[in-house]
């Protein structure tokens, strides 16, 4: 199995418009941040995990010609923002696409993108299977995914375990049974925002416990703000166990 980075930045991406921190106007490449996204690649099939405002920009960048399914962890616009874009995978490859979400993510999306949806031959629309999922596990061809119900303040979130990899964003609390799915992981990835508290993502120094507390092989921490600090500076506080992630990271597991 190989998982990408497509994206490790938060809501507002790295560099945030108009910013004149030094994060936000460094010239290493580790601290461009896109919107938080995954790919996974297994058994010849290849999987997106959120599409959010930089979708289209994160396929053309990794070179993606083959989309096998969507799969969303909650519905903030930067998780969902770029769907419309999966109609390029429609012309291309000339099937529609399988897209899994939980009943409230599906509403949002309904809202979001309603011309989807409408009883209409127009052409050029994204074309999709949508399918429901919860907090069971469901498998996609020969792919199995783990859901991971995680909360963002008060919005319930899923993360996913697909094999020996366990993908959580957006999260700053995960039950003790919830933490049970993602222990004996070989990889994790956890969100960090920053060093300050916020009243919905782990903090650097929460998300570093957390991790500590798993015991995962290697964690990465992604959806990063310009507030954590230059990249190369946060690694260097970091345990050997951790580490940032980075848009293109690539991991073979």
């Amino acid at each position: 199995m190989k998982i990408t980075f497509l994206g490790t930045g938060t809501s507002q991406g790295v560099p945030i418009i108009a910013c004149p921190c030094r994060v936000c106007n460094s010239i290493d490449p580790k601290d461009k941040r896109l919107r938080s996204s995954v790919m996974i690649e297994d058994d010849r099939k290849v999987y997106v995990i959120d599409t959010g405002p930089d979708f289209r920009y994160q396929m053309l960048r990794a070179k993606v010609k083959q989309l096998d399914g969507v799969i969303f962890t909650h519905e903030h616009k930067d998780h969902i923002a770029g769907f419309d874009d999966i109609r390029a995978f429609n012309y291309i490859l000339k099937k529609r696409i399988d897209v899994y979400a939980t009943d409230r993510v599906q509403q949002a999306i309904r809202r979001e993108f309603p011309y989807i949806f409408e009883n209409l031959s127009y052409p050029g629309i994204p074309q999709i299977n949508l399918h429901t999922i919860t907090k069971e596990p469901f498998t996609i061809n020969k792919t199995r995914f783990t859901p991971i119900e995680v909360m963002h303040h008060k919005l319930p979130v899923l993360g996913f375990r697909i094999g020996d990899f366990s993908y959580v964003t957006d999260a700053n609390f995960i039950a003790e049974e919830e933490k049970e799915k993602i222990k004996g992981s070989k990889v994790l990835v956890l969100n960090a925002l920053r060093r300050e508290e916020h009243i919905s993502h782990f903090t650097l120094q929460e998300a570093i416990d957390l991790a500590n507390e798993l015991g995962c092989e290697k964690t990465y921490f992604t959806h990063i703000s310009h507030q954590l600090g230059l990249h190369r500076e946060v690694e260097k506080e970091l345990p050997s166990t951790i580490a940032l992630a980075y848009d293109g990271l690539e991991l073979i597991l």
